[in-house]
């Protein structure tokens, strides 16, 4: 079976990447998804207010609401995946997770703003892919039904 990471970020271009996963264009053959959604860590300053547990259920909560529309695409198409809600700097912690889980593939949503708007604001897909121990597959919204 194939593991592959799937970064989703709540938006239609994740949506659009689930969808390509889920209707089998992207890999072939048995696929385990490792569903993520990482967002940044909170302050320490922050952290002083907020128990640990409080924390953790937070982060919980939000990445379940934001990966919900995936997960769906996903369980709708029959694709076993499991879900990962991740803190920290996305690009560092998306390769991590594919490392981690011998990812045959990374699979993200691309926003597609172009070099120059990248450059200047960074991008996680960017980064990734300069890091990422395997092939990465980007997705442009409106693709998936292509």
């Amino acid at each position: 079976m194939l593991s592959i990471v799937l970064a989703a970020d709540g938006s239609t271009y994740s949506d659009a990447a689930a969808q390509c996963v889920a209707a089998g264009k992207l890999l072939k053959g048995p696929l385990l998804v490792h569903l993520v959604h990482c967002m940044p860590d909170v302050s320490g300053e922050v952290k002083s207010y907020i128990s640990a547990a409080e924390l953790a259920a937070w982060h919980s909560d939000e990445s379940g609401r934001t990966l919900r529309s995936a997960a769906e695409i996903l369980s709708a198409a029959g694709v076993p995946f499991e879900q990962h809600a991740l803190t920290g700097f996305a690009p560092e912690r998306i390769v991590a997770l594919a490392r981690s889980v011998n990812a045959a593939a990374i699979v993200m949503g691309t926003h597609g703003r172009g070099a120059f708007l990248d450059a200047i604001v960074g991008s996680v897909a960017g980064r990734v892919i300069a890091h990422a121990p395997c092939p990465v597959i980007l997705v442009k919204a409106g693709t998936a039904s292509s």
